[in-house]
């Protein structure tokens, strides 16, 4: 049994279920699922292979964790930004843009990619289309105290372009071109919303 370095037992078994999830975490961010195995979180943490299984009943709950651990830092982001924007409706949906493609840059978006293309993906998937819904929730407000009379509606194809973007740059597209083309066309597409409709 290793030595252990907490205060109780409890506290190691946390620490180590922690190191766990942080290795699985790494190693989703480089990109490949299929590297997240129980001899490689294992290997990151200087546990034996054997050892994860007392934290981890099978690869599936080890990912959907990861998965559930990361959606409210993603939320917490956009919830940053877009405080730090202020009131002002375009300043507030540039930075609903640029806060998500700013976590693409950093590797957080490879987390839910890359677990959507395994073989658990139906599990993972449904953890990450709740992530992606809450993502919506703070546009949603933005667009209603806009006075937009379908602001759901508005959001989900504002995040269109998001996906579009996120697509681009992960073609290799470049991060800063992107990122400010993305913006002004949310920000034009807010100006839309003031505008008589388009002729039927």
């Amino acid at each position: 049994m290793p030595r252990i370095q907490a205060a109780s037992v409890a506290d190691h078994r946390a620490q180590q279920r922690a190191a766990l999830l942080d290795a699985a975490h790494e190693l989703l961010a480089e990109g490949d699922a299929a590297n997240v195995t129980f001899a490689a979180v294992a290997r990151r943490t200087g546990l034996a292979r054997n050892s994860v299984y007392k934290y981890f009943s099978d690869r599936r709950e080890l990912l959907t964790e990861v998965v559930r651990q990361a959606a409210p830092r993603w939320t917490e982001r956009i919830h940053t930004a877009l405080a730090a924007a202020g009131a002002d409706p375009e300043k507030r949906v540039a930075a609903y843009v640029t806060a998500q493609l700013e976590m693409v840059r950093d590797g957080e978006h490879r987390i839910a990619r890359a677990s959507a293309d395994t073989q658990d993906s139906a599990a993972l998937r449904a953890g990450a289309d709740a992530a992606h819904r809450a993502l919506l929730d703070p546009l949603i407000d933005t667009l209603h105290d806009l006075g937009d009379d379908t602001p759901l509606r508005t959001a989900r194809l504002l995040q269109g372009l998001v996906n579009a973007a996120i697509t681009a740059l992960e073609a290799g597209d470049d991060y800063a071109a992107v990122t400010d083309r993305a913006v002004r066309l949310a920000v034009a597409a807010l100006a839309g919303l003031t505008t008589d409709p388009l002729p039927r």
